[in-house]
């Protein structure tokens, strides 16, 4: 990941969020809450962490497409296979 120190405090944020959404849920399960209310949290628990990782990857991205820009064309080849099994190793995750 890239050295900015803003995008990193975001990204913590993000997931602190996420801890406390999964907190919640584990509260509801002791609570034995509703099960819609329960899987209503899950879902926002499971958004609010695949946007983390979209933001990993566009930083992720970028990184790459400015290392790819100083790289001779084997070295590029390279660097976009290695993106390309990123995303669809992401994909199979969803």
């Amino acid at each position: 990941m890239h050295d900015d120190e803003e995008q990193s405090k975001k990204l913590l944020n993000r997931l602190n969020r996420v801890r406390g959404q999964v907190d919640a849920v584990s509260r509801m399960v002791e609570e034995r809450s509703e099960c819609v209310q329960i899987v209503m949290q899950i879902s926002a628990a499971t958004g609010a962490l695949s946007k983390v990782a979209q933001l990993l990857l566009i930083e992720h991205v970028r990184d790459t497409l400015g290392d790819a820009a100083q790289s001779n064309a084997t070295e590029r080849e390279a660097l976009l296979a290695d993106l390309i099994k990123l995303f669809e190793r992401y994909a199979e995750t969803k």
